[in-house]
């Protein structure tokens, strides 16, 4: 556990320092992380299937004025080790990751808060000219604080926790796994409708749930639906050719 607790701890960091900012989304999706899990577990596909289920959730998560309503990033780093150790199917994890986002907000508040104690400091040092102040207050300083905020929190629910949690879930009656497999399935949906709604594309809506209930009811795979959804996308845009055309 230990070792789980110390390689959570630095993924979490690792997903949230922000670092040059390129690698940012990539490094705190939970597709990445869960690769991440997957190649410490030696269950790669398994990592990834639920890192995938995750990532779901937070499509259509936008963070309008740079202030983040979920952490995607925390959700996965304590949900796909949970899922993994006691063997939760990809909609379970959603269901118990999703909690994990929202706490994740409270600690960049506190990232926030701290942040402007440096800002001031900056401020200070760009009075007397001090560029390596103003760089340090900057870059190093809000990454020691932010390796305090990201690391120990993930680190001790590991520790402690995630051993208490998968002996809960195993304890559980199975309608109360079902229930989270059921809540679990919706999210990734409503990550998907967020999106249409956000692109402003409100009349995609009826594809949306004929695709959503093609794979729920009649058991498509990815592959099929893919399929069938482009073919009717190839129908849609040459009958509006055609119309335009007359």
């Amino acid at each position: 556990m230990l070792g789980l607790a110390l390689f959570s701890g630095l993924v979490y960091w690792l997903a949230s320092c922000k670092i040059g900012y390129t690698l940012e989304s990539a490094l705190g999706s939970g597709l990445f992380i869960g690769f991440l899990y997957g190649i410490y577990f030696g269950d790669v596909v398994t990592g990834l299937a639920l890192g995938a289920s995750i990532q779901l959730v937070y499509l259509g998560m936008v963070s309008t004025g740079g202030n983040m309503p979920a952490d995607n990033a925390l959700a996965a780093v304590i949900a796909i080790p949970v899922a993994m150790k006691s063997g939760l199917n990809g909609n379970a994890a959603v269901a118990l990751a999703v909690p994990f986002g929202v706490l994740g907000v409270f600690l960049d508040q506190l990232r926030r808060t701290s942040n402007s104690i440096w800002i001031r400091k900056a401020d200070e040092y760009a009075k007397e000219g001090n560029a390596k102040g103003i760089f340090r207050c900057a870059c190093v300083y809000p990454e020691i604080v932010l390796f305090f905020l990201r690391f120990v929190p993930v680190f001790l629910i590991t520790l402690l926790g995630t051993d208490a949690v998968v002996s809960l879930l195993h304890s559980l009656p199975q309608f109360i796994i079902n229930g989270f497999s059921v809540a679990g399935g919706i999210l990734p949906a409503m990550g998907f409708a967020i999106i249409i709604m956000t692109i402003g594309k409100p009349k995609l809506m009826p594809y949306y749930f004929i695709g959503f209930f093609a794979v729920q009811y009649l058991g498509l795979n990815n592959m099929s639906t893919a399929i069938f959804g482009t073919c009717i996308a190839l129908l849609i845009v040459f009958e509006k050719s055609k119309k335009e055309e007359c």
